[in-house]
């Protein structure tokens, strides 16, 4: 007995369904058909998935899938949908196999913006792995024993570099400054011409 359980446990099945909803949601008022539409795509799954309890808290609907039943409002969900469901142990995960264009387009920007989440983390986590490479790598002098640095000793090392960083960006904007001041200072030295003809007209009249 026991190893049949875990022979259902670990398996893996795949099925597609094309689920009609119309029947079901006719006979319900019209603020009610999408609701009634997610029911009826879980107890059609409960059914032909063969889960024993007929629990549909066990029947995972996908996001996506989600909004193209709601897309339309809920007075008017679709007629029929296609569905791929994936059974793992007791629960099943259900997606929808024909996604309209915009749902498409926003699930193709999701998938891009996690990836590039996961690649940032990524080069995070190797950064220290890298720098402990490179130390290695270093040629050691002879009668110096092998040793490898500690995180502590990287981390040194990187606040160091940062700290030469922020030095020359300091030397580079202090005489930038000193640039602006020295024109400035040319600009107010500049004696301006007296104007002194007009005046000698006014006497001499």
């Amino acid at each position: 007995m026991a190893e049949k359980k875990k022979k259902e446990t670990k398996e893996k099945i795949e099925r597609e369904y094309t689920i009609p909803l119309r029947n079901k949601i006719r006979t319900v008022p019209r603020y009610k058909k999408t609701p009634k539409a997610v029911k009826t795509i879980k107890e059609f799954l409960v059914r032909h998935m063969q889960i024993r309890d007929r629990d549909l808290n066990k029947i995972k609907i996908d996001r996506h899938l989600n909004e193209m039943l709601w897309f339309r409002g809920i007075r008017n969900p679709p007629h029929k949908i296609k569905v791929k469901a994936i059974k793992e142990g007791q629960i099943v995960r259900v997606e929808a196999i024909d996604l309209m264009d915009r749902i498409k387009f926003k699930k193709a920007r999701e998938d891009k913006i996690e990836k590039h989440a996961l690649d940032v983390l990524e080069k995070k986590k190797t950064m220290m792995q890298k720098a402990k490479e490179s130390m290695k790598a270093q040629p050691k002098k002879e009668g110096e024993e092998k040793k490898e640095p500690t995180s502590e000793e990287v981390e040194k090392e990187e606040e160091k570099k940062k700290e030469k960083e922020k030095a020359k960006s300091v030397e580079e904007t202090g005489k930038k400054q000193a640039k602006e001041q020295a024109k400035k200072v040319k600009q107010t030295t500049a004696i301006p011409k007296q104007k002194t003809a007009p005046v000698r007209k006014a006497l001499s009249r």
